[in-house]
């Protein structure tokens, strides 16, 4: 007698389509690629179409469909390029993750003018654009996700860190507020709190390359693994923040 195992696999992004930015790299590409893993069509976007494209083949073979569109997601007309392709091509946004970052770890008095435009622009401007443009279409539907990925640095204060604080605590802020004004609507509206993650990110501005700390931190995949979480809550419950540390660091 032969006895058939059937296997089914539970794909919980199934017919979902996410919209990621900053998905070139580090917790962006984990977190297009887990997305992927769980059925969904990922548009992802940064300012490198070499990196897109490498994520979007990777998507690919995990048997997913993804679609690459750079874009500085600073500037509004990019914005606007970027979501218009997603739904032009897959005629809904289920959720976005607003990923896009960067920082400056230096002394306030050694921080410039310029370096506080070009970290409150990338960081904070960047979620108010996508939000802004990406939500009319979600309260049409009156369903979506809006994930944003902030830091521990948006809920504590760090020594040399005080402007990018400040960014990671507006965005904090923005997200409290949109979760009263968009729950109406069934949209629900997250932040995602890691600690140092095993990324390029601030290598150059803050943190050096090499350095033995670095590798004690976060993996960007486990960072992706909680934002699968929050993009996958049952239809009912909505996750507001998740915070995250490497065991390496302090709770401060």
């Amino acid at each position: 007698m032969i006895i058939s195992l059937e296997v089914k696999l539970t794909v919980r992004l199934a017919n979902k389509v996410a919209l990621i930015t900053g998905a070139g790299r580090g917790i962006g590409k984990a977190i297009a690629l887990a997305f992927a893993r769980e059925g969904a069509k990922v548009v992802v976007t940064s300012r490198t179409q070499a990196e897109l494209d490498s994520v979007v083949n990777q998507v690919k073979e995990l048997g997913s469909e993804g679609t690459a569109v750079v874009g500085d997601a600073s500037k509004e007309a990019d914005v606007e390029k970027v979501v218009n392709t997603a739904l032009r091509t897959y005629g809904q946004i289920d959720i976005l993750v607003n990923n896009v970052g960067m920082a400056y770890y230096k002394p306030l008095v050694e921080t410039s003018v310029e370096e506080y435009d070009t970290m409150m622009n990338t960081n904070m401007r960047s979620t108010f654009l996508y939000t802004r443009y990406v939500v009319p279409h979600m309260i049409e539907r009156r369903q979506g996700t809006i994930i944003i990925v902030s830091s521990m640095a948006g809920v504590r204060g760090f020594a040399n860190e005080a402007v990018y604080c400040a960014t990671k605590h507006a965005q904090m802020g923005f997200a409290t507020a949109l979760d009263k004004e968009l729950r109406p609507y069934n949209i629900k509206v997250g932040t995602l709190n890691p600690g140092g993650v095993n990324t390029t990110f601030a290598i150059g501005t803050g943190r050096t390359a090499g350095d033995p700390k670095i590798a004690m931190m976060l993996d960007p995949e486990t960072v992706a693994e909680a934002a699968v979480l929050m993009a996958t809550a049952p239809e009912k419950a909505r996750i507001m923040q998740i915070w995250m540390r490497p065991m390496s660091e302090a709770f401060e």
